[in-house]
């Protein structure tokens, strides 16, 4: 199968990945991104390298997937626990872990946070990975601007594809918190902590409890680093004893965008 097959008006769609597999997703060409992010020289694919058959992979803000799925296919055998807030994503998500992860598999359709309860989200259909709790479409925009512009895409032309792309719908999700996972599925060890949660990275690290974080081997994490959150989310990463990388992608050149790897150091 090659493109786009609907599987239904209105519903999850059949999408084929560049050098990759066939996956359900809520939008084509935004998963056809997203997969983008996972391939060589990227964070999230040496994040997926490390890992060894028998390792455990906490995916918080999982989307449909697709680095459980990279990581599974990369090294069969581990184990996914995933959390995807977004009821769409969360029912892709599930099948793409049944299709690609099926040696050991559990997903949460809740926020992960520093505390549990209620948040309210915004969903961006058009643009589901810029989904979040604190969505800003005004920053987002110029976050995909800057994106675009460094591809080599035309300004005037970037303006228009940008135009509309982060008009969101909100609605309100459970939250739990990256401890509550641990507990609620017996997770003895995280050999791989993905964060990918806009805006929210530091919170979800704040919800992790001190008895846990002895368990996290390593910890990948989009970072926006906006009201210091970049320094704070290494300030925590350092004082758990993390020799901590960080590094930005050069399409993200002018952007608060930043990927941050860390390992626990021996």
């Amino acid at each position: 199968m090659t493109g786009t097959e609907s599987a239904a008006a209105g519903g999850p769609v059949r999408q084929q990945l560049p050098e990759g597999p066939t996956v359900w997703c809520t939008n084509g060409p935004a998963a056809v991104a997203m997969w983008r992010e996972m391939q060589p020289p990227g964070a999230y694919h040496r994040a997926a390298g490390r890992l060894r058959s028998g390792d455990t992979l906490l995916d918080i803000g999982a989307n449909v997937g697709l680095m459980s799925v990279h990581c599974a296919r990369t090294c069969p055998g581990i184990r996914v626990v995933a959390a995807e807030p977004a009821p769409d994503l969360h029912a892709c998500l599930r099948r793409n872990l049944a299709d690609h992860a099926a040696s050991g598999w559990q997903a949460e359709c809740a926020a992960v946070s520093d505390r549990p309860g209620l948040l309210r989200f915004t969903y961006y259909p058009d643009a589901p990975g810029n989904s979040g709790l604190y969505a800003d479409p005004r920053a987002d925009d110029e976050i995909t601007l800057a994106f675009l512009r460094n591809s080599g895409v035309d300004a005037e032309d970037a303006e228009e594809l940008v135009e509309g792309l982060h008009e969101g719908v909100e609605f309100t999700v459970p939250a739990v918190t990256a401890s509550d996972l641990v507990r609620r599925h017996g997770i003895e060890r995280v050999d791989l902590l993905k964060v990918d949660v806009e805006r929210a990275e530091l919170d979800v690290l704040l919800g992790l409890e001190e008895a846990h974080w002895s368990l996290v081997r390593a910890v990948v994490a989009e970072v926006h680093d906006e009201d210091g959150r970049l320094a704070a989310v290494l300030r925590l990463l350092h004082a758990h004893g993390f020799t901590v990388d960080v590094r930005q992608e050069p399409l993200l050149k002018g952007t608060a965008l930043y990927d941050v790897e860390a390992e626990r150091a021996v």
